[in-house]
């Protein structure tokens, strides 16, 4: 299989971007969309949040990352069906064709920050080798309306065009960074957690979604009135590269079963049709005991 006929197969197609969503895309870095999820889709899943966060207290986002200020859930395929429908949205798979060429799912993380919590350093999540070196889309999909009350995520429009910005602690993934130029290193400020110039705030009714190249200079903010933000972080990437999770050493039996072959394919759990047995019976036995992190 290959991206073409998998976005074939699901019913993307390049018009589910929209002009001015590709046009923003590549000028600003980010574009966002309302609506792509029902009222009651928004309902279901963060009640599948709340639960899967209950379930795990403390240690919720264990097999990615740990985030004191914010309540967070990784591996969420493997754990869940509630959150497949945000698989299949065309305006999002269609950006990540536009923006990766051939791509799969990087990750998928839920995330809630907590009052007075939640807020990031700006960075990037990922390096770039080249000024178009594009290497990760993130989908981010809004469960509860997004005010600038409870949080909401800031972006400095134009700034994936920039020399990454390498912040260990909030970067899924550390590089050593190259030098930079005197132009580069200007923009870069003392204080990394202040407000930056130009910044924008992604507020919006649930339902949405923000689409982000993730080379744009990007963060968390507090959430200073303490209502809920459960959001969907579903992370794209080129084929070339690795998954944040690698979707086939968490497989479980569940998940390969109910997903379509081109989902298959774009999980990269399942590239010529076959998945080793002895990895589902491990994934199964490990379901069975609720150890997802075994």
């Amino acid at each position: 299989m290959d991206i073409e006929s998998a976005l074939d197969a699901l019913g993307v197609r390049p018009t589910d971007l929209r002009p001015e969503e590709r046009a923003a895309l590549d000028k600003d870095g980010f574009f966002a969309r309302q609506g792509v999820l029902t009222p009651a889709e928004c309902d279901g899943m963060g009640a599948a949040f709340d639960r899967l966060s209950a379930a795990e207290g403390a240690r919720g986002g264990h097999e990615v990352h740990i985030e004191p200020t914010a309540s967070r859930v990784s591996d969420i395929f493997n754990k869940t069906d509630a959150f497949d429908r945000c698989l299949a949205i065309a305006p999002v798979l269609a950006a990540a064709r536009h923006l990766l060429g051939p791509f799969k799912v990087h990750g998928a993380n839920l995330r809630d920050p907590h009052k007075g919590g939640g807020h990031q350093d700006i960075h990037v999540d990922v390096p770039k080798n080249r000024p178009d070196d594009w290497w990760v889309l993130n989908a981010i999909f809004a469960f509860d309306d997004i005010t600038l009350e409870n949080g909401p995520p800031r972006a400095v429009p134009g700034s994936h065009r920039w020399a990454p910005i390498n912040v260990p602690y909030v970067n899924v993934g550390d590089w050593t960074p190259q030098p930079l130029s005197p132009e580069d290193a200007a923009r870069v400020p003392a204080d990394l957690a202040a407000p930056y110039p130009g910044e924008v705030f992604f507020t919006a009714p649930r339902g949405s979604v923000l689409v982000l190249n993730s080379c744009t200079w990007h963060g968390g903010t507090r959430n200073v009135g303490g209502a809920r933000r459960r959001v969907l972080h579903l992370t794209y990437t080129r084929r070339d590269l690795p998954q944040q999770l690698v979707q086939r050493a968490h497989l479980t039996p569940g998940l390969y079963d109910r997903m379509s072959q081109a989902m298959r394919w774009l999980l990269d759990i399942d590239d010529e049709g076959t998945v080793d047995p002895a990895m589902l019976r491990s994934a199964a036995r490990a379901s069975k005991r609720g150890d997802w992190w075994a």
